[in-house]
């Protein structure tokens, strides 16, 4: 028997957790380096466009640090984010190794300043799968104003509905 014109609708909630510190000094040591070393990198982002620099430093289980930063182009799209420069420059440098543990990130204004950076779209997906390859969560640092910092345990959090095939 065909129903017609009777839809179920069910309301689910999605919570999403993570921490939040008040500064980078309340980090463990390790990713206080981690945030550090993501600072440097910014320092070789090139963005002549929108004068905002991102660096993003790669931690993988054996204490290698990969670092990559946002690389404009004035044909707009050929840019990419630092998140995935530095992705990727891991996967190219070690293609048998998939074992990443945390990310940070941070931005600088303009003007110079440290401040709040977080992965787009196109980086979350890319993180996601990179996260699904290695079957363990990838956490992620962001740097926020005012020196507070943001950590989610899992790229999952960020994208919770992320495409996978």
């Amino acid at each position: 028997m065909q129903l017609e014109n009777e839809f179920v609708i069910m309301d689910k909630e999605l919570v999403i957790k993570y921490q939040e510190y008040e500064s980078v000094s309340e980090l463990d040591v390790v990713d206080r380096e981690l945030m550090q070393r993501a600072v440097e990198a910014a320092e070789g982002a090139y963005a002549p466009y929108s004068g905002f620099h991102v660096g993003a430093a790669l931690r993988l289980k054996d204490g290698t640090i990969v670092i990559g930063s946002n690389q404009e182009n004035v044909a707009y799209p050929s840019g990419l984010c630092a998140e995935r420069t530095a992705v990727f420059a891991a996967s190219a440098q070690r293609p048998d190794y998939r074992d990443y543990e945390a990310l940070a990130i941070v931005g600088r204004n303009a003007e110079g300043k440290l401040c709040e950076a977080s992965p787009c779209g196109a980086c979350r997906q890319v993180l996601s799968e990179y996260e699904h390859l290695q079957h363990h969560p990838l956490r992620v640092i962001c740097y926020l104003e005012g020196g507070r910092v943001r950590v989610f345990p899992s790229v999952v959090t960020l994208l919770p509905f992320s495409f996978e095939f």
